[in-house]
Parts: structure tokens; sequence; C-alpha cells
């Protein structure tokens, strides 16, 4: 961590000296997780049933659901408000246990994870004898003390390193910090692929909690997460709040790393992004945040209609496009023409560039209609 020291100021008039107490300045981004405060949420704020299959982002931008194996248990993910009082948060990620499962099978495991692009990483030197440490810190609240356990995956690799911490007090919001030793064997790629990612676990069978790896080793699944004797699915009583989520290079946390909204959705942008309102739920049938085209028109031939979408923030690789209808149907678009209404249909084309800039839909049809409207969502998530 670097220091900026300011000790005084001379005036270039009068050449007096002003002295100022000293201002220590942590660096930017030095918080590698994108969305740690889990405010932004553009997928929508609640996801329920969550069990067998269901693994996969929901609600919170960047935290994936892991969830291997064939449970019998669900959860319900959510944004919620209850968070750290004073420390300057306004969303923590909620997991509630909605179907229990006393007995784990061996192969069970809810985990939530976050992943980083190797081209971010190169500072921290892996592979190298300068391998930087990494320290992870975030704030956890849940009716389940014990031991959970932490891990950090390189899936260049596949090396893992994994740690625990302690819930001591129930329904009390806990901070956490923990620092893992720099791998100086294993170099991260230098591209846009996932190289790194963090997983924090909830509960494990016995296949995950067999093997120790206190330092960098090769992974196999009993070290995924070994040290948890937490089940969060023994109950529907159960759940656990977590928020703040850092992890920087160092052997200590700083204070946690608070961005403007805007900066911090457009960081999320590059892995997700939808053209509706922000508050409005993807698939709602609406005209609003709608991409519009035109094109050529003919009452009795076929009319050609286009339109063109740059995204807010390029993304990290050719997302995955789903194209709606102004009336929320997948797959479609809507055609206009003033006095004719409105139609929507599924005869749509759509035109990526490989640089992850833009996109382009077509529509031909044989109907009479001048205009074209869609909805998008565009997911290029690790």
């Amino acid at each position: 961590m670097s220091t900026l020291k300011v000790d005084s100021i001379e005036s270039r008039t009068s050449g007096a000296r002003v002295t100022f107490p000293d201002l220590n300045f942590l660096p930017p981004y030095r918080n590698i997780i994108i969305n740690g405060d889990m405010s932004i949420a553009q997928r929508g704020t609640t996801a329920t049933g969550l069990g067998n299959g269901d693994g996969g982002y929901h609600t919170i931008d960047r935290f994936n659901l892991g969830i291997t194996d064939t449970p019998t248990y669900e959860f319900t993910m959510s944004q919620d408000a209850d968070v750290p009082t004073g420390q300057g948060f306004t969303k923590s990620l909620k997991l509630s246990c909605t179907t229990a499962q006393a007995s784990l099978g061996t192969g069970n495991a809810l985990r939530i994870l976050t992943g980083f692009e190797g081209q971010n990483l190169q500072y921290l030197k892996y592979g190298t004898a300068n391998a930087e440490s990494l320290t992870a810190s975030f704030w956890i609240k849940s009716n389940k003390t014990g031991d959970y356990c932490v891990a950090l995956y390189n899936s260049d690799t596949i090396d893992i390193t994994t740690k625990t911490i302690t819930i001591n007090s129930a329904d009390t919001w806990e901070k956490k910090t923990l620092t893992f030793s720099g791998d100086t064997s294993n170099a991260f790629n230098n591209d846009n692929g996932a190289s790194l990612f963090l997983w924090i676990c909830f509960l494990a069978g016995t296949n995950y909690n067999t093997s120790s790896a206190v330092n960098w080793t090769s992974y196999s699944a009993g070290r995924l997460a070994y040290g948890q004797t937490v089940n969060l699915a023994d109950s529907t009583s159960n759940y656990i709040n977590i928020t703040g989520v850092q992890l920087e290079a160092g052997d200590s946390a700083t204070p946690f790393e608070h961005l403007p909204y805007d900066v911090n959705l457009g960081r999320c942008q590059r892995y997700f992004e939808k053209s509706y309102n922000y508050e409005t739920a993807i698939g709602t049938a609406t005209f609003q945040g709608c991409v519009y085209g035109s094109g050529s028109y003919s009452a009795t031939t076929t009319s050609y209609l286009n339109a063109s979408t740059v995204y807010s923030v390029e993304k990290r690789a050719t997302p995955t496009l789903t194209i709606y209808d102004a009336a929320g149907n997948s797959a479609k678009c809507t055609r206009e023409h003033f006095g004719v209404g409105s139609s929507h249909n599924s005869s749509i084309i759509i035109t990526s560039d490989a640089n992850a800039k833009r996109f382009g839909v077509t529509s031909n049809t044989g109907d009479n209609r001048t205009h074209i409207a869609y909805q998008f969502t565009a997911n290029a998530e690790i």
C-alpha cells in the first residue's frame, strides 16, 4: 500500500509556507473484487427456489451461486438492506434456506464465487519470487455459528489455497480478515479469461473436506472446502448476509473501497448489461429502454427493419445476447407503424462485431411496419 504525504504548500504570492496535517491516500482500485458492496443487482433483487440445477448469476452482479451434485435443499438469494452499522454500506447479499436438507450428500456444496480476468492481475507478480500476498476481508452475519471455508482458485493452472473463518456470535455482524500467501510457482494468463476466483463456502459434503490446502497446491475436490463445519441448509431458519467483500494485494486489510454508483455499475456492465431501466425486471412488457430502428416500408411486400446498439461498456468478450419484444417475449422483436399498430415476431437476425462493442438486429417479414423496437440482455460473465 502506497501513501502520499503532504507537509506544506508555499504561496506563490507571499512566499509564506502554509502547513497542513499529514494526508494519507490509499491507492485507487485496490479492491480486485467488483461490486463487493452488493449495491448493483441488474438481474433483480430476489430469486427464489434455488437448488438442484440452479447455480449461476441470479441477483447481485458479479456474485455467482455455486451448487454441486443434486441437493434437495432450496434457498432464496436476495439483495438485502441489513448491513453493519456505521460502515457506509446500504446493501448486502442474503441467502435464506427455504427447504432444509439436514443430511448432506457427499457431493453437496453451496458457495458464492466471483472471478477475475488474468490481465487485471499481472501486478500481483504470480509465478515469480515477488508474488504478492492477497488479503480478503468482508462483513458477515448468520444465525449459524461455526467454521466456513474461504478459498482462492487459480483456474489457469488448477491450483487452490484455502482458509477458514469463524462466525462467533449468532445474528451479529462480524468483520473477517484473512491473508493468503502469493503463489511463486504459477502465473496468471495475460488475457480476458477467468484466472482467479474467490470462493466462500456455506456447506460441503465429505467429498470436499478431506485435504488441507493452506498454501497454494494442486486442486482436488477434497480441498475445496477443507475446514467447513457449518451446514447452512439444515434448517429453514438459517440465513447468511455478507457485504463489504474486498480482496487486495498485501498482508493487511485496508478500509473498504467505496466507489461511486455510476463507476460501480459501469464495471459490472463489462460482464452483464440490460437495456431495461435499472429498476425494471428483465422480460417486463414495456417500451421504456427499448432500442429503436427503422427500414424500408411496403404494404404488400417484405419490409426490412434494422437497429444497431452500442453497449454502454465494451464487453469482456463477445456476449450471449437475448432479445425481447416490448411485450416481454424473448427471441422476438416488436414491429410498429402508426395507424397499423404493433406486431411481435421471431423473424430476427442478430449480428455482433468481433470486438464486443456493438450488435445489430434485422427483422424481415411480410407485414407493413416501418419501425423496430426491442430490449436486450448481453451476458459476458466469467
